[in-house]
């Protein structure tokens, strides 16, 4: 009973610091919202209207209409034509294009007399994604027409249609749109959730020293770990707000599903949420200075989160000693988890081992936070 008394005190007394301190209230309640909305709009890793150019050195109708196919795709923006060779490289350096097709001279001739015709894309690969995924597109397209065009002349011979051999017929799982607001929006979410739990909780031990309210702590009959509890329960109640406010914008603003447990996905939130605001806590015990705190916990959080958990980049290609370090990234595991409830429709008992890595992660937490603020039992 005496436990209770002294972990909500210590609850409320936390409290009483976030509602004085406007800044920071507004910081955990506000911001994980609007950081949803900006990034989850910014973050668009769909690859459409890519610009180009088309140098056309042939001048006939047919190389006229051969163009227009690359004109009217609905991932593709045309840039106009170019008169000399040179301003190709205008255009591409200017920024106005990515990518330039040229059609030679002996185009229409090699087409009619049943030759190949070679065309050439010069395309911009300082952005290597956009270049490549260009590249597809144009060599679609170019697939297309010569599917049409030897058709058009088995036809005229008086062969039939055509029968591929093999076809194949895809099916999109989860994401049938093949949308990439699918997967970035919860991800962010996810980062949101991390870099703010660590921020809001990195000033809560260093204020106290910072005021000299500490010592005045130590002196009565609280034990390290009444601490620990006591100053975390606030801050997991604005977490779990956190976790609805961001849950919900992406849900009716990006129009990301929810098919699985909304119960579930709070839960395991709940799990998330107290590894990364216990490690906030660990990082105040350890600097002792509030500035001091704020940055490291961005440091510790904020790059980690984003290059390590898989969110941007897949673990399996990264280097085996950077592989082995995202297992400490709490971050990994809950992605996988929000996924797989929110996307998948997954019950929590298939994503068990995810669970149990941030159970792991938030036990460690705790226990380091109970050792580093040491406080001696005089009751």
């Amino acid at each position: 009973m005496k436990t209770m008394i002294r972990i909500v005190a210590i609850a409320q007394k936390e409290w009483i610091h976030i509602y004085r301190d406007t800044r920071s209230l507004i910081l955990a309640l506000i911001t994980p919202a609007v950081l949803v909305l900006i990034f989850g709009y910014a973050l668009n890793m769909d690859v459409k209207n890519l610009a180009f150019v088309i140098y056309d050195q042939d001048k006939t109708p047919s190389s006229r209409q051969f163009a227009e196919m690359f004109m009217h795709s609905e991932y593709l923006t045309y840039k106009g034509h170019v008169a000399r060779y040179n301003d190709i490289d205008t255009a591409i350096n200017k920024g106005n294009a990515v990518a330039a097709l040229i059609i030679p001279y002996n185009f229409t001739e090699h087409i009619k007399g049943g030759r190949s015709s070679q065309l050439q894309l010069i395309l911009d690969a300082s952005d290597s994604m956009s270049a490549t995924i260009a590249s597809a597109y144009f060599n679609a397209i170019i697939s297309q027409y010569n599917f049409a065009w030897i058709q058009k002349h088995l036809n005229r011979s008086g062969f039939g249609t055509i029968q591929i051999p093999v076809h194949i017929e895809s099916r999109v799982w989860y994401n049938e749109e093949l949308q990439s607001k699918n997967f970035v929006v919860p991800g962010i979410i996810v980062i949101v959730l991390a870099i703010i739990g660590a921020l809001i909780t990195s000033l809560a031990i260093s204020r106290e020293w910072e005021r000299g309210t500490m010592e005045s702590l130590i002196t009565t009959p609280v034990r390290s770990w009444e601490v620990i509890t006591g100053k975390l329960i606030p801050y997991i109640f604005i977490g779990m707000f956190d976790v609805v406010i961001t849950y919900l914008v992406g849900y009716f603003v990006f129009d990301i599903p929810i098919r699985g447990s909304f119960t579930e996905l709070l839960l395991v939130s709940v799990l998330f949420l107290i590894g990364t605001c216990t490690f906030g806590l660990v990082i105040s015990s350890a600097t002792r200075v509030q500035v001091l705190s704020i940055q490291v916990a961005m440091v510790a959080t904020y790059m980690p989160t984003i290059i390590l958990s898989g969110f941007i980049f897949p673990i399996k290609n990264m280097p085996v000693i950077l592989q082995a370090i995202t297992y400490i990234i709490p971050a990994r595991y809950m992605i996988a988890l929000i996924k797989g409830i929110a996307l998948k429709g997954l019950a929590a008992s298939l994503l068990s081992t995810q669970i149990v890595f941030m159970a792991v992660f938030a036990s460690i937490m705790i226990f380091v936070g109970i050792k580093k603020i040491n406080l001696r039992y005089t009751g």
